[in-house]
C-alpha cells in the first residue's frame, strides 16, 4: 500500500466522523425543544411546594387544604388520639407500612406516621386508598380517626385503615415544620 492511499483513507475516516458529529449535533438541535416543551410550566413548579400556616389550628382541630389538586388533612391531635393511635399493636393493622416519604423504610407505628416528636402534628393525604373518595374527619368511624361513607373504609387517630375495603393507610405527603407555624408540602 502506497503513501498516498494510506493517507487517502484517513481523510476519508475523517469524513466519516465529522459527518456523522454534524448530523448528531442536527439530530439533538431538533429534538431539543420537543423534549423541552415536556417539563412542567412555571405555574405547576410553582405549585410543587406550598407553605401552610397552622397558627390558628387548635388541638383536637383539623384544617384541609388542596395540594396539587388533592386535599391534605393537617389534624393537630389531642393526648388522648396520640396515645390511642400509639396503643394499637401492628399486627392489628391493615396494611403495616408506613408509606411516609419523610421516614423512608419506616412501619406504620403512629411515631413514624407523625410530624413531630410529640405526635401532635398529623399530615396526611385526604384521599381514601380505595376508590379515592374524600374521608370525613373529627372522630368519624369505628376508631375515631376518619371515615369514608361511600364503602365503608375506617381510619383511625393516625389515619390507618382499620376495617373495610380499602388496602393502604392514608398517604404521608412530603411535609416539614419550616417555623414553629409554618408548615412545608412538597
Amino acid at each position: 500500500m502506497s503513501h498516498a492511499e494510506d493517507h487517502e483513507g484517513t481523510r476519508r475516516d475523517f469524513l466519516y466522523y465529522a459527518t456523522a458529529g454534524a448530523g448528531a449535533v442536527a439530530t439533538g438541535a431538533a429534538v431539543w425543544p420537543l423534549v423541552n416543551q415536556m417539563n412542567p410550566s412555571a405555574d405547576v413548579q410553582a405549585l410543587s411546594s406550598i407553605r401552610v400556616d397552622v397558627s390558628g389550628v387548635e388541638v383536637g382541630t383539623q384544617i384541609s387544604v388542596k395540594f396539587l389538586g388533592k386535599p391534605v388533612f393537617i389534624r393537630r391531635r389531642t393526648e388522648e388520639e396520640i396515645s390511642d393511635a400509639r396503643a394499637v399493636e401492628l399486627s392489628a393493622l391493615i396494611d403495616q407500612s408506613a408509606e411516609n416519604p419523610n421516614k423512608p423504610g419506616a412501619d406504620a407505628s403512629d411515631e413514624n406516621r407523625s410530624l413531630d416528636e410529640s405526635g401532635e402534628w398529623l399530615v396526611m393525604m385526604g384521599v381514601c386508598t380505595h376508590l379515592g373518595c374524600v374521608p370525613l374527619g373529627d372522630g368519624a368511624g369505628d376508631f375515631h380517626g376518619w371515615f369514608c361513607p361511600c364503602h365503608g373504609s375506617h381510619y383511625d387517630t393516625s389515619g390507618r385503615i382499620r376495617k373495610g375495603p380499602a388496602p393502604e393507610n392514608l398517604h404521608i405527603p412530603v411535609a416539614e415544620f419550616v417555623d414553629e407555624n409554618t408548615i412545608k408540602l412538597g
